[in-house]
C-alpha cells in the first residue's frame, strides 16, 4: 500500500469510523485502562454482547486499582453471561499484578504488557498502539480477513497467519499505530465483511487482490470444518425451603471458579428429571439433563455449597449454561415439582460439565 493509500485509508477512518463507548471521546487521549479492558472482553465476543458488560464494568470499577481491589465473586458475577470465564480469572490477576508491579500504570511497550496474566501478543499489541500509539502489529479477526482479501493469500489458515502478520507488519505506519488498527479492525467489521462484502464502498478496493479476481469471499481460506463432538451431563436442583444448593466450581477448567448446579447427585433425594438443555463451548457441544428433587433439611446434602435464595437466582451470577438449567429448574417448582419424600435411590449419573 503506498503512502498516498494509507493516506487515504486514514482519512476515511476520521470519517467512517465506528462511534463505541470503548473508545475515547474525540479529543480525549485514550484510557490504557478501558483499551486493555474492551479488548478481553472482546477476545471472540461481539461487541453489541460487550456493551452492557463494559459500562457495567467501567461505572463499578472506573480504574485499573478499583478493579484490583475488588474481590473475585464480584467480578465473576459481573462476568456471567460473557462466556470464557479464565478472561474474567486473568483480568483480575493482571489487574494485581499492575498495581503490585507497575504503581497502577500500564507498560506501554509490548513486551512489558506479554508480561501480564491474559495478554497475549494481540492484545499486548492493541494496547500498546491504540493507548500509547506505540508501533505495534495489530491483527484479529477482522484484520486477518482484510489482509487476506488484499493480498489473495491462498494459503488456508491457520498455516497462512503467519504471512497474514508479515504483510499487516508491512502496512502498519510508523506515525498514528492506533488508529491504522482501528481502521482496519473498522473496515472487516463494517464493509469487509465475511459474507457480501460492501466492495464499492471499500476505501482500499483500488489495491485488493480479491476485488480484482471478483471473489473476494474466497479469503482467508479456511480447511474444512470438523465435526464437533457432543458429550452429555448430569445436574442437580435441590432445593429446601425456598433456596436451592449452589457449589463453587474448581478455580481452574471449564467454567472455573463460577457459581454452578452440582453435576453429581448432592444428596439421597426422590430425584425427577426436568428436561435437559443444549450448550455449545469451543471445542465440545454439551448435553446437560437436569434432576430436581426436595430435600428434608439442608442437612440431607452432602455437598459441599451455598443455599441460595431461589427468589434470588438471576443474582448468583451463574454462568449461561447453569442460567438455562435454573430456568429448567424454575419451570419445575412452578408445575408443583415433587413433594418432598424419603429419601430414593441415586440416579446413574454421568460426569457433568
Amino acid at each position: 500500500m503506498s503512502v498516498g493509500a494509507r493516506q487515504a485509508f486514514l482519512r476515511w477512518y476520521a470519517v467512517d469510523k465506528r462511534r463505541l463507548p470503548v473508545r475515547a471521546d474525540e479529543g480525549d487521549a485514550p484510557d490504557p485502562y478501558r483499551v486493555w479492558l474492551s479488548e478481553i472482553m472482546l477476545q471472540q465476543t461481539t461487541v453489541a454482547t460487550v456493551m452492557p458488560y463494559f459500562a457495567r464494568f467501567t461505572e463499578r470499577w472506573p480504574t485499573v486499582a478499583a478493579l484490583a481491589a475488588a474481590p473475585d465473586e464480584e467480578v465473576m458475577r459481573e462476568w456471567a453471561g460473557l462466556g470464557y470465564y479464565a478472561r474474567a480469572r486473568n483480568l483480575l490477576a493482571c489487574a494485581r499484578a499492575i498495581v503490585a508491579d507497575h504503581g497502577g500504570r500500564f507498560p506501554d511497550e509490548p513486551t512489558a504488557l506479554l508480561a501480564l496474566p491474559g495478554i497475549g501478543p494481540y492484545t499486548a499489541a492493541a494496547v500498546a498502539a491504540i493507548a500509547f500509539g506505540r508501533r505495534a502489529v495489530v491483527v484479529d479477526g477482522n484484520v486477518e480477513r482484510v489482509i487476506a482479501r488484499l493480498h489473495a493469500i491462498v494459503t488456508p489458515l491457520p498455516a497462512a497467519r503467519a504471512e497474514i502478520r508479515a504483510r499487516a507488519d508491512a502496512l502498519t505506519p510508523n506515525e498514528r499505530a492506533g488508529d491504522f488498527a482501528q481502521a482496519m479492525m473498522d473496515l472487516g467489521a463494517t464493509v469487509c465483511t465475511p459474507r457480501s462484502p460492501s466492495c464499492p464502498r471499500c476505501p482500499l478496493s483500488s489495491w485488493c487482490a480479491a476485488f480484482a479476481e471478483g471473489a473476494p469471499e474466497r479469503y482467508p481460506v479456511r480447511p474444512p470444518k470438523k465435526a464437533r463432538p457432543r458429550r452429555e451431563g448430569e445436574a442437580y436442583w435441590l432445593e429446601h425451603d425456598g433456596h436451592v444448593l449452589l457449589v463453587r466450581r474448581p478455580p481452574t477448567g471449564l467454567l472455573g471458579g463460577m457459581r454452578a448446579l452440582p453435576t453429581e447427585p448432592p444428596a439421597e433425594a426422590n430425584w425427577r428429571a426436568a428436561g435437559a438443555v443444549e450448550h455449545v463451548f469451543t471445542h465440545f457441544a454439551l448435553t446437560t439433563t437436569l434432576r430436581c428433587a426436595r430435600a428434608r433439611s439442608r442437612s440431607a446434602a452432602r455437598s459441599t455449597g451455598e443455599w441460595w435464595p431461589i427468589a434470588r437466582i438471576d443474582e448468583a451470577g451463574l454462568p449461561t449454561l447453569f442460567a438455562k438449567l435454573a430456568a429448567r429448574g424454575l419451570a419445575w417448582r412452578a408445575a408443583g415439582g415433587d413433594a418432598a419424600s424419603p429419601a430414593g435411590p441415586l440416579p446413574n449419573a454421568r460426569p457433568g460439565p
